[in-house]
């Protein structure tokens, strides 16, 4: 009866933590939910939503199993995820295997790794009953929403279709950008533009900073500047920096792997599981950009290590959205001191991009020196404007560079005063854009 039996929820993850714990403790999986609503008589709406579980078919052998071992087991760890989903998980099991305090502890952990396992086994708590129920009126809304909505659709669209709390609000989402797109009208003006000889072979780009209203007033203010001199009348140069964004949550680590490695939000959720799974990151499931103490230590020496100690500068993000779960942390590497995995090719591609954004967090700014050059035109009042920047020290771009479009323009060497003889002028038509369809990620 010495048997410590824990509980899991996917069969990837018994293995590595069985591992992990090694004599004296067998690491069994529920493989997910074991009970859900029953289709009819689930929710009694009159008698404050009470509801009524039954074990899945697919699962009577799972908890067959387990009963089994729970018989056998001096203590029960109910090890589900630390989310709402894995706390529910956890009640539903020890509801179904017949636990008490006495023969059970709730246990979690963020990440696959050694120290995590037996932190959590050294401090146990009970099951989270808020958590609990945050799932269970999430359940109790999907299925009071989608059993009134679904019907509607079966008749006004296809058999089979279903709606509920997520789906009704991705389609509103979804209809009212579209109804956006069709009422948003496009307005045109004319963007005047000019190149200039800057002298050594180096052309200078320049602009009108307001663009023209008609198609009259772009062709009336080409024909005043027709024959006119230019010269640089002034030139400025603004010191400015840019922040490394916080690390990944899972909607940030979905909109950008889909960005930058072309990965549908599917792809994403089941590499990212697999690297979870595996021990390499994180839990993969949160809204959190919190950071611990002992990663940001963590990151900090890797950082000194491989780029000098001028490049660390330790930050705290904090969640912009409302009712995030806060005690879970961003998606992050395990282990800052991995860079490169093996495996499979997209599991090393989804890694990095992990592992760069999250160091990149915790180092210094990038700082810039913005120029603005500013040339008269001698037939007008109005000035053009040439426009550059150039990076006086790179800071988190060294881990995370091309950062949204990191194309840089700089200008080539100017004075005040220096004539520029014009090589082409020209005013184009553009138009204004409705906002874009959603992509899958940005939904």
């Amino acid at each position: 009866m010495s048997e410590n039996l824990v509980i899991v929820e996917s069969p990837a993850k018994a293995k590595t933590i069985e591992k992990f714990l090694g004599d004296g403790f067998s690491v069994l999986s529920s493989y997910g939910h074991v009970r859900d609503l029953p289709r009819k008589n689930a929710i009694d709406v009159d008698n404050n939503f009470e509801t009524r579980y039954e074990v899945s078919d697919d699962k009577k052998k799972v908890i067959a199993d387990l009963k089994k071992a729970v018989k056998k087991a001096s203590m029960v760890w109910l090890a589900s995820d630390e989310d709402r989903e894995g706390e529910a998980i956890a009640w539903h099991l020890e509801e179904v295997l017949g636990l008490d305090e006495d023969n059970s502890r709730r246990i979690v952990f963020h990440e696959i790794t050694k120290p995590a396992i037996l932190h959590a086994i050294e401090n146990p708590r009970g099951i989270d009953r808020n958590l609990v129920n945050g799932q269970q009126a999430r359940r109790v809304l999907d299925r009071l929403i989608g059993f009134e909505l679904s019907p509607v659709l079966w008749k006004k669209i296809q058999t089979g279709l279903s709606a509920g709390r997520v789906q009704s609000v991705a389609v509103r989402l979804t209809v009212d950008r579209e109804r956006e797109i069709e009422a948003f009208e496009p307005v045109s003006s004319f963007r005047v533009t000019a190149e200039f000889d800057a002298g050594s072979g180096a052309i200078l780009a320049a602009r009108l900073p307001k663009d023209k209203k008609s198609l009259d007033d772009a062709t009336a203010f080409l024909e005043q500047v027709a024959n006119a001199s230019f010269n640089i009348s002034d030139i400025t140069m603004k010191p400015a920096s840019r922040s490394p964004r916080a690390p990944f949550t899972t909607s940030t680590l979905q909109q950008e792997a889909s960005q930058k490695l072309g990965f549908s939000v599917r792809q994403t959720m089941v590499i990212a599981q697999r690297l979870y799974e595996s021990g390499k990151i994180t839990y993969m499931r949160t809204d959190s950009v919190n950071l611990s103490d002992l990663a940001v230590a963590q990151a900090a020496e890797e950082i000194g290590n491989k780029f000098g100690k001028d490049y660390v500068q330790t930050r705290a993000y904090k969640s912009k959205t409302a009712g995030a779960q806060e005690a879970h942390e961003a998606i992050r590497p395990t282990d800052f001191s991995i860079e490169n995995i093996s495996g499979e090719k997209n599991e090393q591609r989804l890694y990095q991009l992990i592992w760069q954004r999250a160091l990149a967090s915790q180092m210094s700014d990038a700082k810039l020196e913005r120029t603005t050059a500013t040339v008269d035109i001698s037939t007008v009042e109005e000035t053009l404007q040439a426009k550059g920047e150039v990076l006086v020290f790179d800071g988190f771009l060294k881990a995370y560079g091309n950062d949204e479009g990191d194309e840089r323009k700089m200008l080539p060497p100017l004075r005040v005063g220096q004539d520029l003889p014009r090589q082409s002028m020209q005013a184009q038509e553009v138009f204004t854009r409705p906002p874009p369809r959603y992509t899958e990620a940005s939904l």
